[in-house]
């Protein structure tokens, strides 16, 4: 945030009247808005509510990052997006969704994923972080950049009926690390897909999150530092969990190990880009020429039934992920298998435990049926 605040407009005075009569917030509230920077990791479920709220409020700088494309299952809680979307990358869509909404807000769209090459970078140049990623390994790596840059992480979460929310932002309280140490095994994340989402759970959660944020901001108001929000949509309940700072945590402990941001595997959400490559891939390009040769490759979709229904690669066999351990018998060991989900992840996991049972021949298609709608069929339906 800049020392000296920028006036407001004419328009803006208009425009904020019912924040100006709040004596939290008033004209220099404003301005502090204004003047202030937010990143936001995640244009989905989380980021849409937060996104919108923050750029209706007027924060004068908002940078969001999402390399994914616009799909129809996204429509059922990101409520940043139209069905004219489909098909559209989210950060595009989200700027000038946002722009359209306030244009004295400067929106500046990432499309590329958060990783340990650029995480540093971003947190630095935002007053406060915003996450609103859906896999473990992008948290941890956001978080360790949080600290490292000394930006408060505004945290959530979401899973069927239940949400999470927090702020971290040591030494005045814990981190994530302090939460959760470390991430949990695959084996006990289940992918979106399965799990699935109450719709409007995001908009609660993402919403808690912008007016985190802009108390943060404004330097008003008790925010969740030192405190775990649990949302029950299900039975609409709302309670919370003192959280403490760990002495010995990695991250932010009186003798830290983590000096550097660096993405590691672990948990990574089903259709969410987070840790490096599980298994041998194939490109859209290769996978298409493989299929169209004289012996081409058994096809395996691992996504839901659901998903399948909605629209797969012809000829393929769907096995959902969850039923793979137990259906390793069915993949030939003598031919090669081209595993694919909607955009990746599920297919890398379903190829490593192939890989691990004997069936070298199984390779994952890289970015799933988004990377080959776009790279090769852009008729095809994903789900």
């Amino acid at each position: 945030m800049r020392d000296e605040l920028p006036p407001l407009t004419p328009d803006e005075y208009r425009r904020y009247g019912r924040h100006l009569t709040l004596p939290e917030v008033g004209e220099e509230g404003q301005r502090r808005l204004k003047a202030s920077a937010v990143l936001v990791i995640g244009a989905g479920g989380l980021g849409s509510p937060a996104l919108l709220y923050l750029a209706a409020a007027g924060v004068g700088r908002i940078t969001l990052c999402d390399f994914d494309v616009v799909d129809a299952t996204n429509l059922q809680r990101q409520v940043l997006f139209a069905t004219d979307d489909l098909g559209r990358e989210k950060a595009t869509a989200a700027a000038a969704r946002l722009r359209a909404l306030n244009p004295h807000v400067a929106v500046e769209p990432v499309r590329d994923r958060v990783s340990s090459a650029n995480v540093r970078a971003l947190v630095r140049g935002a007053d406060v972080v915003i996450d609103g990623s859906d896999n473990f390994t992008t948290r941890y790596l956001v978080n360790d950049a949080c600290v490292l840059e000394g930006r408060p992480y505004v945290y959530g979460s979401i899973y069927r009926f239940d949400g999470q929310a927090s702020v971290f932002h040591p030494p005045a309280g814990p981190c994530y690390r302090c939460l959760f140490p470390e991430p949990p095994p695959d084996a006990l994340v289940p992918n979106c897909a399965q799990a699935g989402v109450l719709g409007v759970l995001p908009g609660l959660v993402g919403s808690i999150q912008a007016a985190e944020a802009l108390k943060i901001l404004l330097g008003r108001g008790r925010t969740l530092l030192g405190r775990l929000l649990l949302v029950d949509a299900l039975g609409l309940g709302f309670r919370e969990v003192r959280l403490h700072r760990d002495p010995d945590c990695p991250a932010c402990g009186d003798t830290p190990t983590i000096t550097e941001a660096i993405e590691a595997g672990g948990g990574a959400c089903a259709d969410s880009a987070g840790g490096p490559a599980l298994g041998p891939e194939l490109t859209p390009a290769e996978a298409a020429e493989r299929l169209a040769s004289p012996s081409p490759p058994l096809v395996v979709d691992v996504r839901e039934e659901w998903e399948f229904r909605s629209g797969a690669l012809p000829g393929a066999l769907n096995i959902p992920l969850g039923d793979v351990q137990t259906r390793l018998d069915a993949f030939p060991q003598d031919r090669d298998i081209l595993v694919y989900c909607r955009v990746g992840p599920r297919g890398e996991r379903a190829v490593e435990m192939m890989r691990a049972a004997g069936v070298h021949g199984a390779w994952n298609l890289a970015g799933g049926l988004a990377a080959w709608r776009a790279e090769v069929d852009p008729d095809q339906v994903v789900a």
